[in-house]
């Protein structure tokens, strides 16, 4: 896939590719992964194959550059056709796990690391969150200690996207016991098979189908080579990172609105009451415009923040463009938690069942209002980058 200039084209080539992906190789399986609790591997091998796991990465790390026009708009179909978190949160773990190693990584570590998670072949994810600090990443406690040529890890992370089946994580750690604050932050790439690294499941309200985990490290031994840029310049990688993470997140929030909207819509000219179709009713009509309404600020406003990510022009991507994210991450899950309310609503007793894409959606919203930054935290940082 490379991108030739024409994204209209190039984003209805990628609309068509994840709706025959959707109908093909996951809707007929989807309620059984939800039940399994995960996925098979063998989509990460899918996923690449079809160009999706390499948008937006380097060339000579097997990736293919995009802008986040097409990223975004992969990231919409996807959720609009598969109406699945779970899917979406897993498959992908690597667009922010990656980030920190290719900004500030060697090249020989980003060598070591990324071409085989492209592939398919290895599963990357991000280890930030601890029991204890939820959205202070500046308190995290799990310490990185020099020895030698190696770092010896020790602490816990929880909450973590593929965290049973990383064979990669990207950990924050404090290499400097001193320095209670940001500046004692690191960034380690530790193995998912380092002696001393243990793994528990963690069972949740939605995206069933995506491993979460709740990490634990005795005494990991990771080479010093696996540090990631330089000591005490983790804090500045991981508040990078979440910009993308967010913008990310608001695609999968705008696809999550328009599959509970299209459901809705097909539900309501089927399913007949008093003697006519349910979208006959005014009532009806009017909660269907009211989530079309919303979906549609949130397509044109992420539309417009992309376009600035997109821009060569530094002063796109300072703090007021910081702050766009910030804010159309919270309008965009609100949208969804519009969407979903409304569709269930719709659906009625068929809404609270599983298997309808609604439901599944109804119960993902939270986690897309928490994950990557809570709407609290959102607001109070989008005002401080306003200078209120």
């Amino acid at each position: 896939m490379s991108p030739s200039g024409n994204w209209d084209e190039e984003t209805q080539l990628l609309t068509d590719s994840a709706r025959r992906f959707v109908q093909t190789e996951v809707a007929p399986y989807l309620n059984d992964w939800e039940e399994a609790g995960e996925f098979p591997r063998s989509l990460y091998r899918r996923a690449a194959q079809l160009g999706w796991l390499a948008m937006g990465y380097p060339e000579e790390l097997g990736g293919t550059p995009s802008p986040w026009c097409l990223r975004n708009a992969m990231t919409v179909a996807l959720a609009r056709f598969g109406g699945s978190g779970g899917l979406m949160a897993s498959l992908f773990s690597h667009n922010i796990g990656l980030p920190p190693l290719l900004r500030h990584g060697s090249s020989e570590l980003q060598q070591e690391v990324v071409p085989a998670v492209l592939r398919g072949e290895k599963i990357a994810a991000l280890a930030i969150t601890e029991p204890g600090g939820g959205t202070d990443v500046s308190a995290l406690r799990t310490s990185a200690r020099r020895d030698g040529d190696e770092y010896v890890v020790d602490g816990e992370k929880v909450f973590i996207t593929s965290g049973m089946r990383a064979d990669w994580l990207t950990v924050a750690v404090r290499t400097d016991a001193k320095n209670k604050g940001p500046g004692g932050i690191s960034m380690l790439m530790v193995p998912g098979d380092a002696a001393g690294l243990s793994r528990t499941a963690l069972k949740k309200m939605g995206w069933l189908c995506s491993d979460t985990a709740q990490l634990r490290f005795d005494a990991v031994r990771v080479p010093a080579r696996y540090l990631v840029g330089e000591e005490g310049a983790g804090f500045k990688m991981i508040l990078t990172n979440f910009n993308g993470e967010r913008l990310s997140m608001a695609a999968m929030a705008l696809g999550f609105s328009e599959c509970c909207y299209d459901e809705a819509l097909a539900w309501a000219r089927q399913r007949k009451t008093f003697g006519a179709a349910l979208v006959d009713h005014q009532v009806i009509r009017h909660k269907l415009m009211d989530m079309k309404m919303r979906i549609e600020s949130t397509r044109a406003w992420l539309n417009a923040v992309s376009a600035r990510a997109d821009s060569g022009n530094k002063a796109d991507k300072g703090a007021e463009w910081v702050a766009e994210v910030c804010l159309l991450k919270n309008h965009a899950t609100q949208s969804m938690q519009f969407c979903a309310d409304q569709a269930v609503q719709i659906l009625g007793g068929m809404g609270f069942m599983r298997g309808t894409a609604c439901e599944r959606i109804y119960r993902e919203v939270k986690v897309m209002m928490i994950g990557g930054g809570t709407e609290e935290i959102m607001k109070e940082l989008a005002s401080r980058q306003l200078g209120l």
